[in-house]
Order: C-alpha cells, then sequence, then structure tokens
C-alpha cells in the first residue's frame, strides 16, 4: 500500500520532521491545524475566524490527495476554553453540516501561541459513499 507525505511548507514540518497531511491508500489523514499563515502570524481575532480558516485550508489540501470534502469522516477540535465550542461549531457546520462527519471538541489548556484559540484534525476515506440512517 502507498502511502503519500503532504507538506504545507511551514518551515516547523521539515524541522521537527512531521507531514500536513499523509494518504495511505485511499485514507487521508490532516494532522493538527491551526490558524498560522504563511508569514508565521496568527490569523484571526475570534475562535470562529480562526476555526474558518483552518477549515478553508482543509478545502485546499484534501483535493491535492483526490479527496472531497464529502469524503471527510471524522473531524476533531482542540480548543483553550470550551466556550468557543458554539463559534467552532458554527464554522464547522459552515463547511460540513450536509456531510456529517464524526465531529469530537475536546478542551485543552493551551496551544502552542496564547493567540491560538483552536486547532483540527480531519480524517477522509476517498469515495466512501454517505448514507444517513
Amino acid at each position: 500500500m502507498e502511502r503519500v507525505n503532504y507538506s504545507s511548507g511551514a518551515p516547523l514540518e521539515e524541522s521537527a520532521g512531521y507531514s500536513r497531511m499523509v494518504k495511505v491508500g485511499d485514507h487521508v489523514y490532516i494532522g493538527g491545524t491551526t490558524a498560522v499563515q504563511p508569514d508565521g502570524s496568527v490569523y484571526g481575532r475570534s475562535p470562529y475566524e480562526q476555526a474558518r480558516y483552518i477549515f478553508s485550508k482543509f478545502m485546499e489540501y484534501l483535493p491535492k490527495a483526490n479527496a472531497e470534502p464529502k469524503d471527510v469522516i471524522k473531524i476533531k477540535a482542540y480548543v483553550t476554553d470550551m466556550g468557543f465550542a458554539p463559534e467552532v461549531g458554527k464554522a464547522y457546520s459552515e463547511y460540513f453540516k450536509a456531510i456529517r462527519p464524526l465531529f469530537t471538541m475536546v478542551e485543552t489548556p493551551k496551544l502552542n501561541r496564547p493567540s491560538q484559540y483552536v486547532e483540527i484534525e480531519l480524517e477522509a476515506i476517498i469515495g466512501c459513499e454517505n448514507i444517513t440512517i
């Protein structure tokens, strides 16, 4: 089975030795992603803005692995305060409400920088059929 590693180009990926996205067969995994922009600054002044930015990144990454949003089966969000859940959930719904993947949100004491409110992971299986029972 083939494994393909994808980089976002972030310098930390190279120095630490990890990939932004890994595809193994029809399975696609996007690692914990925050709202850090290419220039190193954090996008967004609210959890909602950061979550939307992260989900927009996912929309850019998925086609690189020949995956589509409808292939997403699981999303896990880490927030620095569960009070942010409504904002992050709102951003999530804008992208995935109709697809209905698994969605878990948990609180973590802190992320890499104090200005980061949310980090999100994603899993997809290419070509899976969506049937809701």
